[in-house]
């Protein structure tokens, strides 16, 4: 059942924004995985800590998730052995996104989620699907895949108003149509 909540996280249209503050192992430093982004307290630790009791280092997606976020050789290491990490080694790796003070986490993750929540949702959500579909595709696939979407993003109230804005040199009114 744990595995569906990170299926339903990459599925989710809107970004997703992980705060980790403290330790986040096994199913928790997943979940942060499955995030968009995440927003590190350089006091935060991970751990894929499933083979330290017995079970696979390959669960709830880690196996698919994470040789892409960090490489295959990492991935390795984190899901074989199992063995925490600081917030700096998770930071060198590519696991984090913001690697901020502890007690600036909550804010950082907040800024970016309305960041995000104000912006052009279209092209978030587009950018967001794209990302999880080419893991598995060609060059020449994907490439064909976003200029379809760059078409059709291209006739949405959103763009054209991008457009006007541009045109009148102030910010667009993202309306996420």
């Amino acid at each position: 059942m744990t595995g569906a909540v990170v299926q339903a996280m990459r599925e989710c249209p809107q970004p997703i924004v992980a705060a980790v503050n403290g330790t986040a192992a096994g199913a928790g430093a997943v979940i942060a995985l499955a995030a968009d982004l995440r927003v590190v307290a350089r006091s935060a630790t991970f751990a894929f800590l499933f083979t330290k009791v017995g079970l696979a280092g390959a669960d709830m997606g880690a196996a698919y998730l994470l040789p892409r976020v960090v490489g295959l050789g990492r991935a390795s290491d984190l899901l074989l052995l199992g063995d925490a990490i600081d917030a700096e080694t998770a930071d060198r790796y590519g696991l984090v996104t913001r690697l901020v003070d502890d007690e600036a986490v909550l804010g950082v993750a907040s800024e970016l989620a309305r960041r995000l929540a104000s912006g052009p949702t279209l092209a978030y959500r587009e950018t967001k699907r794209l990302l999880f579909r080419e893991l598995d595709l060609d060059m020449t696939s994907a490439i064909e895949l976003e200029a379809q979407v760059q078409a059709l993003l291209m006739s949405t109230r959103d763009y054209r108003e991008f457009h006007a804005a541009f045109t009148e040199k102030r910010r667009p009114k993202w309306e996420g149509r």
